[in-house]
């Protein structure tokens, strides 16, 4: 089983692991700090270095409780010890976003008396995109939401995470927005919590920011239909 830094320290960027196993361009670590993508998130990109030789990882990926790293080439030896950094500037964009989509969705929810989140979110570098479930909504009703989140974000509100046992979870039917979301708290133990202080908590693998004073200030970009009860809306952060 992997050790999954990025769960208790999303800020941490560079360690030092041991290679548990290798197969051609594939590398599990004993623990790592690159995240492995999911919830909309993309996973990390940065670097492993073994002695003199370096490599790019490319790609992450999740296979039960082990964490995959592929590398740009070669293959690291079993018991080698590497130094792991990720893609900085990277990582910490999609954590200023990951962190915006929560803040939208608990104000969605509560300007609108919606749902929030329908089929989910998607992050990329230089935006990202959040589905919620309304059957109409208004430019300037999505205006409204900015407006209101962008003025949340002075507040500079703490954001945490943290573990519920399954059990607890259950009881709070607002912790997953989606239905896949719903479907793993089913499956858990223990449900991991991101929690934006008075405001939202939902059950969430990612990484975030410390404060929300971090994401910046928020932009609205486009609103598309994406059906009867999807509005798709897509937004930056600068």
């Amino acid at each position: 089983m992997t050790n999954k830094l990025y769960l208790t320290d999303s800020y941490l960027n560079e360690i030092q692991a041991v290679v548990v196993r290798s197969s051609a361009r594939e590398v599990i670590l004993d623990r790592t700090i690159f995240y492995p993508g999911g919830g909309g998130q993309p996973s990390d990109t940065g670097r492993m270095i073994a002695g003199a030789d370096a490599f790019r990882v490319v790609e992450v990926r999740k296979e039960g409780e082990e964490v995959v790293h592929l590398a740009d080439h070669g293959t690291i030896a079993a018991g080698s010890v590497v130094k792991c950094q990720l893609d900085w500037g990277r990582r910490y964009a999609f954590m200023r976003y990951h962190s915006a989509i929560h803040l939208l969705d608990a104000v969605f929810m509560d300007l609108f008396k919606s749902e929030g989140l329908s089929s989910g979110s998607q992050i990329y570098e230089d935006r990202a995109r959040v589905d919620f479930s309304a059957e109409s909504i208004s430019r300037s009703q999505i205006e409204t939401l900015f407006d209101r989140a962008n003025s949340l974000l002075k507040e500079d509100r703490i954001i945490r995470s943290y573990d519920l046992l399954q059990e607890e979870a259950l009881k709070d039917g607002t912790l997953a927005r989606t239905r896949p979301g719903k479907e793993l708290i089913q499956k858990l133990k223990v449900v991991r919590i991101v929690e934006i202080e008075g405001l939202d908590r939902q059950a969430d693998g990612g990484t975030h920011v410390s404060r929300t004073s971090e994401i910046g200030t928020l932009s609205f970009q486009k609103l598309e239909s994406k059906g009867r009860n999807n509005k798709r809306v897509y937004f930056s952060i600068a």
